[in-house]
């Protein structure tokens, strides 16, 4: 998978999170290369969520 198709993906994946969770913004879900780590803390903070949990949500997506 390129970094193209990545993005796309995320890029769908973010908008199904936003739908599930009102309150997630742009700026929560902004996915810049090399801080995923960043990205996961802030919506384990804002969602109340572990980790293991978020990556169930967003798998599941």
């Amino acid at each position: 998978m390129n970094t193209t198709e990545v993005k796309g993906n995320w890029n769908e994946q973010k908008g199904k999170l936003k739908q599930k969770f009102a309150t997630l913004t742009d700026n929560d879900l902004l996915f810049t290369e090399g801080k995923k780590e960043e990205m996961m803390g802030k919506l384990q903070i804002k969602l109340g969520k572990t980790k293991e949990e978020l990556h169930k949500i967003i798998g599941a997506l």
